[in-house]
């Protein structure tokens, strides 16, 4: 009988119901039930998903919205009591008290008076709270089924909440109560370039130096209605200017970071990699993505993705100890490295298989310090429990891995930009291994991910300072 009950929807009729007779629903307010009701209304009052804005109203707290609970009466007329084809007439509440998250709302339906000539029943409704306190009451009118209604009962499909905002300032969260730091911005001269900065600026990440064509730069500002009025501008010829003026910048201490604006990667890099006057340390330069996927329960590191295309051995022990060190900067104690390749197994068939190798060895003899590595693993393994325990791999890393290493650049650019546009990753990206982070978004890039960016670099740029 459970069983049916769960399987098929059905109702009383008309003739069924007595006055008196009632029917029941416990349902209990969750975050995810308010930021759906918000999406499916558009009532976006603060008061219901602006966590800062509600603790300074008169409740003091989020609270759900009111009609949520009045759509739970709704729900009681039109499944179960009358249940499948009654018709809502009219409907008259109250709101005694708000619903906060956790609260356990009882609905009572009960049967008040019944209309013969029109088929229609006047209902009593009323909505307590786990302690017993009215938080709804009044009347719902309907015309009620006259016809006995059994059908399947519709299975709805699963609905995951992404709060991409609330996922944005998670990020941002990793340098609070740090002081903004000097970044030099090189050639800031489209709209997404120069909101990123300044948006980082108001978010007290950054003080940005803002280095081009100091004409186009105002320009641009007017269009967008950006204040540039708090920022110092550099004014120099063109992208090329830019770049070094910019460079020149981070190597005589005039700024702790570098970002990118709306010139070629090939540009900046020529210049930041200058034997003469760039910003080369001993250690090779690489890209970190940091991607906060909404489907994996902690940040994911992948390396390289932006700036070495076919890294040698050598190249990789270098890309991860940078990854590394970044990763102990985020907190992690032992970060987790999976080094990715098609298979699993070594073969000499296909060279990034003997890197794998090669690389955990050099872990294991110290050439490579801090993290804790394994590999080859194919990218199924690296990101899943289920897949690794179903190939029979035991590993601490495979299925919970910090940091990504990829074989190359395409394959790293591939896999970042697919968490980032088929799984709605929020995704931020900054360069190591130079004197500076340098924040090197793509020209595609939003001025919230690169504001994510100069997150990262601000908390580089502190930890450089602690030594």
């Amino acid at each position: 009988m459970e069983n049916a009950v769960q399987q098929f929807i059905q109702n009383r009729t008309f003739d069924e119901i007595a006055v008196g007779e009632f029917a029941q629903l416990i349902r209990t307010l969750k975050p995810d039930d308010i930021h759906l009701f918000a999406v499916m209304s558009g009532d976006v009052n603060p008061t219901h998903v602006d966590p800062e804005y509600a603790h300074s109203s008169q409740f003091r707290e989020v609270v759900g919205h009111s009609m949520w609970g009045s759509t739970l009466i709704s729900t009681v007329l039109g499944t179960e009591f009358p249940g499948p084809g009654t018709v809502y007439v009219s409907q008259a509440l109250n709101f005694w008290r708000p619903i906060t998250i956790g609260d356990t709302l009882t609905i009572t339906v009960t049967c008040k008076q019944k209309f013969e000539h029109n088929h229609h029943i006047v209902f009593d409704c009323l909505a307590v709270n786990q302690d017993g306190l009215k938080v709804i009451d009044g009347t719902s009118e309907v015309l009620a089924p006259s016809e006995k209604i059994k059908r399947p009962r519709v299975n709805l499909p699963a609905i995951k909440i992404s709060d991409r905002e609330l996922r944005y300032r998670h990020l941002l969260s990793i340098t609070a109560g740090m002081s903004p730091i000097p970044i030099a911005v090189a050639h800031p001269c489209d709209a997404e370039s120069l909101r990123g900065p300044v948006q980082a600026a108001q978010a007290g990440l950054v003080d940005p130096i803002l280095v081009g064509p100091e004409a186009k730069i105002r320009a641009v500002a007017e269009e967008q209605g950006l204040d540039l009025r708090p920022f110092r501008i550099i004014d120099v010829p063109h992208s090329h200017a830019a770049a070094e003026a910019a460079v020149g910048l981070c190597r005589d201490g005039g700024a702790e970071a570098l970002m990118k604006g709306s010139l070629h990667t090939d540009e900046l890099m020529g210049a930041v990699v200058s034997r003469t006057g760039g910003l080369r340390t001993a250690r090779r330069i690489s890209h970190v993505f940091l991607a906060d996927v909404p489907t994996y329960p902690h940040p994911l590191m992948i390396t390289d993705a932006a700036i070495n295309i076919e890294p040698t051995l050598e190249d990789k022990v270098d890309i991860i100890q940078n990854a590394i060190e970044l990763g102990l900067m985020l907190g992690l104690i032992e970060p987790k490295v999976a080094i990715l390749s098609a298979v699993e197994t070594v073969t000499s068939k296909i060279r990034s298989t003997l890197d794998a190798a090669a690389l955990c060895k050099m872990a294991d003899r110290g050439q490579i310090k801090g993290g804790l590595l394994d590999g080859p693993l194919a990218f199924d393994n690296a990101v899943s429990l289920v897949a690794a325990k179903t190939k029979g791999i035991r590993s601490a890393v495979a299925g919970n891995a910090d940091i990504l290493v990829v074989p190359d650049l395409e394959s790293g650019n591939m896999v970042a930009k697919q968490l980032e546009y088929l799984a709605d990753a929020l995704m931020a990206g900054v360069v190591l291994g130079a004197r500076v982070p340098i924040v090197l978004t793509s020209r595609a890039d939003t001025a919230e991910t690169r504001a994510a960016s100069c997150a990262v670099a601000q908390l580089m740029a502190h930890k450089k300072r602690a030594g």
